[in-house]
């Protein structure tokens, strides 16, 4: 259990709340709306909002409005920011990519990856994908099946030279590896840091009081500026691990 009582507790989507692009199972549905029964729920993830709306939204038990008002979405990082309201989902504020920036990014990487023979001829969906404030690269597609996934890759080694070569070309953005066959290319300065930052912004917790659950807290992963921030964090190996320590946390949490 964290040393502190968290006033708000926030998770990445894939590998953390669900398996890559898949809807999360009824265990942590129920057990998400229990968490926002006490405290702020957040989730932070390098997807799109349509993923977060098959994959968790759409997926939650029947619950109040007023409870659902404690859910906050932040897509591509935190670059997007919206909330669940009784009229659906609200938008906060979405920061999108410049056409010039989104066409240097979608250049460097496609070549760099051509380059890296890192360009896959068969594929399960597009590549590439425009996200607004977000260029995406998912080696296999984007629908790829979670086995292919992860015999693709399993040492990180071909994501993190395709990262660096990408990042050469275009300094002025970030870039930052994303699921498990996948680059993100964003504003510079944004990562999953950001969007916890974002939050305190729109809810006035300190993020003293926050917690942050991921399944990549390593130095390489996608989660760890999280850490390296300051802000306690959980790791997971994956949805099952979050539901046991769900279970296990969310009875020490006064009901608000």
């Amino acid at each position: 259990m964290p040393d502190l009582t968290p006033r708000l507790v926030a998770f990445d989507l894939d590998d953390t709340l669900a398996p890559s692009k898949t809807a999360i199972d009824p265990r942590i549905g129920d057990l998400l709306i229990a968490l926002a029964e006490r405290v702020e729920v957040a989730i932070i993830s390098g997807g799109q909002l349509a993923q977060f709306r098959s994959q968790v939204v759409e997926r939650l038990p029947a619950a109040s409005a007023d409870l659902l008002s404690h859910m906050h979405l932040l897509p591509t990082c935190g670059t997007q920011y919206y909330l669940l309201t009784p009229a659906g989902i609200e938008t906060v504020y979405a920061h999108s990519l410049t056409d010039d920036e989104k066409t240097r990014a979608l250049a460097a990487v496609e070549e760099e990856a051509r380059r890296l023979g890192l360009w896959a001829s068969e594929t399960w969906g597009d590549i590439l994908e425009d996200r607004g404030s977000q260029i995406t690269f998912s080696a296999l597609g984007q629908k790829a099946p979670l086995d292919a996934k992860k015999a693709w890759d399993p040492t990180g080694e071909k994501k993190n030279t395709l990262r660096e070569a990408v990042a050469a070309r275009i300094p002025d953005l970030e870039v930052r590896s994303g699921g498990s066959t996948s680059i993100d290319i964003t504003h510079r300065g944004i990562d999953k840091a950001y969007g916890m930052n974002q939050l305190a912004d729109a809810t006035g917790i300190s993020l003293d009081d926050m917690l942050f659950v991921g399944d990549r807290l390593d130095p390489d992963g996608n989660d760890y500026p999280v850490l390296a921030m300051g802000v306690e964090c959980h790791a997971v190996e994956g949805w099952e691990d979050t539901a046991e320590y769900l279970e296990a946390l969310i009875p020490t949490l006064p009901v608000r």
